[in-house]
Formats: structure tokens, sequence, C-alpha cells
């Protein structure tokens, strides 16, 4: 008995200055009452319990919910857990209470105090499960039953309460904003992170095209900086921009698998959807396509918005246009999503990972196109980031590829993405490359690189006003993208406008001191006549990578800045890195630019164009401007289709 008032009367302390009073069913800072919901107290409640001890997902669903709940819990456990840290602003990664035991469960880790006494450590007695009763079974499955019902009645209470608090969004005409955090990986196994990944990418994917004109959906670049922390909702809102969140988590092993999503409104943070679905893995296609149909439903329908020009016929067509073009073999699929988890790493060592995976799902099934198109992104990109790479062997095999996956699925704007952009820097078609572009954007307005690139290529044209427009359609769709940001601070640079595009890199450096193509904002502060900031930045960047690109810019450099002694010994660097193994030309012109050496900077682009690694920024690029007053410049431009 005495155990017992201790449960019901008694206080206990953890940490510094948290007291858990289980008499008022409160948790308290200093004193203070912190703010925590029913079945996150709940959970903190039954952890305190098991102190030290793992408390696995299984005891949690069946102490909450009971033992025959088939409710979805994943999700709201996931949920619960990361409420409880975000009041005890606990760490997951280094955590002070609760620890993740990966794809088993948690553990309380802090020591307890009887908060009344401060007597040893203590752990009060079980609390009953929510199933138990004296009266026994029958009573059991009652409480289960109206469990459920209170459940599905509150669910429909949140629903109302959602669709009439709507109104004001429509009326504004801004489409509302909906994140697809990572999905959660609880099989417990490391090495299937590129599945829950994958499966996070592909509901970006389906999400993002089934009703681009009335819902936004963040790209899974921004969405994947949550992927190993658990930072709360709002801060997530407030990063985002998004009114809604989906959450999901997936269970798999040899050939089942269970994917459990949630839909959460970010203004009061309700539940608005939750679903869970257990399924062979042969079907989890299908799986993807009901989750993405339904909660794009779910959202027009509490907007009171439906589809303008369009019926629930086209809606229909879409789906089964998208299960129709999916791969019947399992293992293509399963391959692709592999291609996909190392294409985004964005490494020369991924990048060839990529291809490889690409080529597997190709091979399990020729028809693929989205296989086809991946392939086409990695080899198109794989130049840039492997200078030794030759464009000549990679680029016609990234446009066979994305001509190829063109013709499996006209409907796929990924392939008209990866099609442009073979056409822009290979090709130099520039027409078609603009035609592919908004092709893509046409049919998925979400698709955030079509916006981005085709900004890229509305900057290298010269059009700026248009570019920095498809900038910032790329930026709300992927705001916590750092290319994305540093291509618009590129673009900002070719327009001259040095001081904003100075900023932006900075802001860039900030974020990620180490990101590549940030080092464009040597070029800015030449421009400015901040020689000693260009080459501290060089300095910087010679320390993390000593590459020949480097001394090629020290050499524009210190030539821009009439130090030429200094300009011959860094050329001198960069001719030995050129004998060693060969580098692409456009590497090697900007140092003579710098130098005023007009007759080698010529001869090196001109060997660039005949590699086809040419700078495509001639045009806009001010690093050039010392050359444009000689007649071999518009030559060069004409060679290129850039000729005005």
């Amino acid at each position: 008995m005495a155990s017992e008032s201790v449960r019901t009367q008694g206080s206990i302390r953890f940490g510094e200055d948290f007291d858990l009073d289980l008499r008022a069913y409160e948790l308290r800072r200093s004193g203070r009452a912190l703010k925590l919901e029913r079945i996150p107290m709940e959970l903190l409640l039954l952890l305190v319990e098991q102190t030290g001890q793992l408390v696995t997902r299984e005891q949690i669903v069946e102490r909450i919910w009971g033992k025959s709940v088939f409710l979805d819990t994943d999700n709201s456990i996931n949920g619960a857990i990361r409420k409880i840290r975000q009041v005890l602003k606990d760490d997951p990664e280094h955590p002070r209470f609760v620890q993740t035991v990966t794809g088993r469960g948690y553990r309380f880790i802090a020591p307890l105090v009887d908060a009344e006494t401060d007597e040893a450590p203590i752990v009060p007695p079980p609390l009953p499960a929510a199933s138990e009763s004296p009266k026994g079974k029958p009573h059991r499955r009652w409480m289960s039953l109206l469990g459920v019902a209170i459940f599905l009645i509150a669910m429909v209470g949140v629903f109302l309460r959602w669709s009439h608090s709507r109104p004001r969004s429509q009326s504004s005409g801004v489409r509302p904003m909906l994140a697809v955090l990572p999905f959660e990986n609880l099989t417990g196994d490391a090495s299937q992170d590129y599945f829950s990944d994958g499966l996070t990418e592909e509901m970006i994917s389906q999400l993002g095209s089934l009703d681009p004109e009335h819902l936004g959906v963040i790209a899974r670049t921004s969405v994947m900086h949550y992927k190993n922390g658990q930072p709360s909702l709002d801060q997530i809102g407030r990063e985002l921009g998004v009114q809604y969140v989906l959450e999901g988590s997936v269970r798999r092993d040899s050939d089942k698998v269970r994917i459990a999503a949630q839909l959460i409104q970010m203004k009061d943070q309700t539940h608005v959807w939750a679903r869970q679905y257990d399924r062979e893995l042969k079907g989890l296609l299908v799986v993807q396509g009901e989750i993405a149909q339904q909660i794009a439903e779910e959202i027009q329908s509490a907007l009171g918005d439906k589809r303008k020009g369009k019926d629930k016929d086209d809606k229909q067509t879409a789906a089964t246009r998208q299960s129709a073009l999916s791969p019947e073999a399992l293992d293509a699929y399963d391959l692709y999503l592999k291609g996909q988890y190392f294409w985004n790493k964005r490494t020369p060592e991924s990048l060839q990972r990529g291809i490889e995976y690409f080529q597997q799902a190709i091979d399990k099934d020729p028809t693929y196109a989205r296989a086809y198109a991946g392939l086409a992104d990695c080899y198109a990109l794989i130049t840039g980031y492997d200078p030794s790479v030759p464009a000549n062997e990679a680029m016609p095999k990234a446009r066979t590829a994305a001509a190829r996956a063109v013709e499996l699925d006209e409907g796929l704007a990924e392939a008209h993405t990866a099609l442009a952009l073979v056409a822009q820097d290979f090709d130099w078609d520039w027409p078609t490359a603009e035609r592919e572009y908004q092709r893509a954007i046409e049919l998925n307005p979400n698709y955030a690189t079509a916006h981005h690139w085709y900004g890229e290529y509305l900057g290298l044209m010269g059009r700026f006003d248009e570019a920095f427009r498809e900038f910032e359609r790329a930026r709300q769709l992927d705001p916590l993208s750092l290319i994305i940001a540093t291509d618009n601070a590129v673009t900002l640079l070719y327009s001259r406008q040095y001081d904003r595009a100075i900023s932006q890199f900075r802001a860039v450096q900030e974020m990620d001191p180490d990101f590549p193509h940030a080092h464009m904002v040597i070029v800015a502060y030449v421009q400015k006549g901040l020689y000693a900031d260009a080459l501290a930045h060089i300095e910087r960047w010679q320390r993390i990578d000593d590459s020949p690109w480097s001394w090629s810019m020290l050499a524009y450099v210190y030539g821009r800045s009439g130090r030429r002694l200094q300009a011959q010994a860094a050329l001198a660097r960069l001719q030995q890195w050129n004998r060693r193994k060969h580098i692409s030309a456009a590497s090697i012109s900007p140092a003579y630019v710098g130098m005023g050496n007009k007759e080698q900077a010529f001869a090196w682009l001109n060997q660039a164009i005949a590699e086809h690694s040419v700078d495509l920024s001639l045009n806009v690029n001010p690093l050039y401007d010392p050359l444009r007053g000689d007649p071999r410049f518009r030559e060069l431009m004409q060679r290129v289709g850039l000729a005005q």
C-alpha cells in the first residue's frame, strides 16, 4: 500500500528541475506547468515506470490503446515521443532522458528521485493496462470498441473544425503547401534506409503530380534535412512555410510491408487523417497511389475546392496511368529506389552508383521510364562533379536515356527535364531546351528541379526577371536547397547585382562552408575590387579541396589585381595538374582571362568547345568581360548558339 500511495499521490523528480506530479497528472519544470497532451503524458508515465528497461512499441500500444486496436499507432507513437523530447528539450542524438532503441522501442535513462523526500531513486508500480478490468475479457473488448468509437468521433470533429477553418486560405488564392517528412525506417536495419527514403520520394512525386494547381508539395532536398533529427512541428512549419505535414513510417520484411501515414494541420497540430496499410510487397506501388490520392482528396474536401476544369474521372485516369506505367517487377522498383538514394547524394562516387542501379532496374524492366530518366540525370551531371569523366562520353548516354524515357512516358516531368538539360548543356539546342523545361513544368508544376534548371536557362539567356521568378518558385518548393540558393546567387552575379550576389553566397556558406558551387563568389569579389576577400576565400577553399579549378581562379584573381608573379606561379601549378592528369579546358581558360593573355584564353576556350566542356555562361558571366570586344568572342558565341 505504501508504494501505491507513491503512485497516486507522489511526485517524481528527474533531471535538474523536472517534476512529474502523479497526483495532479502534470509535468512541471522549476515549478511551472508544462503543456503535454494525454497520449504523450501516458507514454512518459509508462517510460518512467520502466526506468532503465526497454519499452517496446507493442507494450506502448497495449498500454495506451489496448490489445485489439486496429488503428494506426506507429505515427502516433512517433509524434508522442517527439512532443516529450520537445518539452524536455532532449536531443535524440545525445539523449539525457529518452533513448531510442532502433527498430524496437524506447528507454527512460534518467535517475528518478522522490521529489517529496529527496530519497534514493524510486520506480512507481506499473499502471494498469488500458485493456485490463476486474470484469475480464468482455469488458476489455467493449472498452476497445468504445475507444475506437471515441477516436472516430474525434477525427470527424477535427476534420469539421479543419474544414471550417480554411475559407481564408481559399479566398486569398494562395494554394496550401504540404511537406512529406522522411518516412521512418522501423526495421532496425540501417541498410534499409534507401527503401524508406525512396518511399518518401515516391510520396512526394505522386502527391506533387495529383493536383498541383491547388496543392504545393515541398521537394525532397528540403524535407531530408529532418531525417536524422526530431525538430518540433512548429520549427518545420516556419522553415518550410507549410500548412500541412505528412508523417510516415515503414516496416518491411522479406515479403510484406506495413506503411503508416498521418496528415497533420500545422496551425493547431491536429491529426486530420491517419491510416495504416499492411500489404504484400508486390502491392507497394498500389498502396502509394492509395495514400497519395486519399490525402489529396481530403485536402480538397477540407478546402471546399474542386479541381477547376477537371473532374474526378481525370484524377482516376491519372492514377490508372501511373499504375499502368509502374514496373511490374518489384526487383526493378527496388533497384530504382537505390538509384535515387545515391543520385541524391551528389558525389562522383554516388552518381556512379546511381548509374549502376538505374541500369540494373532497366535490365529488369526495359519499359521503366523513370529509371531511364534517373539514368539520364546521373550521366548529365557526373561530368560536373567528376572532371575525369569527359562530357563527350557521358552526355550522349544521357541524351539516349532521356529520349527513351520520354518515348516510354510522354507525361513524365522528370524525363522532359532530363532531356532539356542535355539539349542545353551538350547539344546547345536552346529552343528545344526551353520547350522541354516548359513541358516538364506544365506536366508537374510541383517539380522543383524543373523550375530550378529552367531558371538557370533563363539566366544564361540574360532573361533575368523571368529567371528570378523561376528561382522563387523553386525556392518555395524546396526552401532549404543549397544548390537552388547558390544558383540564384550566380544569376544575381550574371545580372551584375554584385552586392546582392555576395550576400546570397555568404548566406549559403554560413549553412555549409564547403558547398562547392558557392566558390563563384570569387568573381563577384573581383568585380567589386575586393581582391583580399577573393584571395581569403580561395585560401579556405584550397584547405578543403586543392583542385585545378581553385588554382585557375587563384591565377585569375592575381592577374586581375596586377600581381603578375603570383599569377604565373599559380598558372604553373595548374599546368602541372594538366600534365599529370588531363583536366577540362574550361577549367584552364579563366586563368588566362585574368592574366590578360587573350591568345591563350581563346585557344583554351576553343578547345573547351571541341570537348563540349565549355562554360555556357559566356553570354552573361562578367568573368569574360575582358574578351567581349574581340571579334573572336562573337565567333565563340555563334558556335554555341548564343550570338545575339
